[in-house]
C-alpha cells in the first residue's frame, strides 16, 4: 500500500488577485478553500501542506520550491491546485497532479 501525501496549492495570493466579481476575489477564495481542506486532511490523519496559508505572492518556481522542499517530488505526492472559473467557466476548476515536477506546475 502506498501512503500518499498531498500538498495544496492556493492559486494566485499576494499581488496576484486572480478573477474578481460579484464582490468574490479569486485568491481569498481559492485560499479559504485551501485551508478548509488542509485542515481537514489533518483531522484525518492525511500529511499534507499548502504553499500558503496566507496571503502572499508566490511565483511558479516558489511554489515548486515549497512542494518540493515539504514532500520530495516521489510519486507518492498529490498536488491540488485549487483555482475559481472566470470568463468562460462555471463553478471552480482543481487540478490533481501525481508525479510534479516544474513543468506540472
Amino acid at each position: 500500500m502506498v501512503n500518499y501525501s498531498i500538498m495544496i496549492d492556493p492559486g494566485h495570493g499576494g499581488n496576484d488577485p486572480g478573477a474578481s466579481g460579484n464582490g468574490i476575489i479569486e485568491k481569498n477564495m481559492n485560499l479559504d478553500i485551501s485551508n478548509y481542506m488542509l485542515k481537514r486532511f489533518g483531522e484525518l490523519g492525511i500529511p499534507s501542506s499548502s504553499t500558503r496559508t496566507t496571503d502572499i505572492t508566490l511565483d511558479p518556481a516558489n511554489r515548486v520550491s515549497i512542494a518540493q522542499a515539504k514532500f520530495g517530488k516521489g510519486t507518492n505526492v498529490i498536488l491540488i491546485s485549487n483555482h475559481i472559473n472566470a470568463g468562460g467557466g462555471d463553478g471552480m476548476n482543481v487540478v490533481i497532479v501525481k508525479e510534479y515536477d516544474i513543468a506540472c506546475i
